[in-house]
């Protein structure tokens, strides 16, 4: 497992292959549909950023209320593709890292390579387990949102696997590629 540390450089990025487990730390920010909706229209207007978006990582994260004595509530991963649409945008401005659960577009895909970039694959349905690995969590931006809002969180040793590396790998192709060849035949 390689550790890794937010934020993330060009040189961290080109070290991650698909299929690569790693544990980060740091700095991450949460952003569903209506936060990135939002992001992308202040740069439509040309408006600075509620965060900086140079070597950040981007949870796809609605959290839930927490409970006493705890920094958040279950923190698990939604669908990333409903951010496809936003996210080229927001790799040409820095980000260099996403988590989530899903496929990615073939635009992301192309956008990760140009900008280099990665997407992390966290476990859905997980989110008990995955909220202890934040330490500190706080809405910075779009609080009228609610879950939706953007979050700062502070994470320890959260476990992901590589998804789509800044090379083009893809592990859900891999995975199929290999299914086919162990069940030549059926379809996938």
């Amino acid at each position: 497992m390689m550790r890794i540390r937010t934020p993330l450089s060009d040189e961290i990025v080109d070290r991650l292959r698909a299929g690569d487990e790693v544990s980060l730390s740091g700095v991450i920010y949460t952003a569903r549909d209506a936060a990135h909706k939002r992001l992308v229209e202040c740069l439509d207007r040309g408006e600075p950023l509620p965060i900086e978006l140079r070597g950040q990582v981007v949870y796809y994260m609605g959290p839930s209320p927490a409970k006493p004595g705890q920094a958040i509530g279950a923190a698990g991963p939604t669908t990333s593709g409903r951010m496809d649409v936003y996210t080229p945008r927001l790799l040409a401005e820095g980000v260099k890292g996403m988590i989530g659960k899903g496929f990615r577009s073939a635009a992301v895909k192309e956008a990760m390579r140009e900008h280099r970039a990665v997407y992390l694959g966290a476990v859905g349905g997980a989110g008990a387990l995955i909220s202890r690995k934040v330490v500190r969590a706080e809405a910075v931006a779009y609080p009228e949102l609610g879950p939706e809002a953007i979050w700062r969180l502070e994470v320890e040793d959260f476990g992901l696997v590589v998804i789509n590396d800044a090379f083009g790998g893809d592990l859900y192709e891999e995975g199929r590629r290999q299914y086919r060849q162990a069940a030549p035949g059926l379809k996938t």
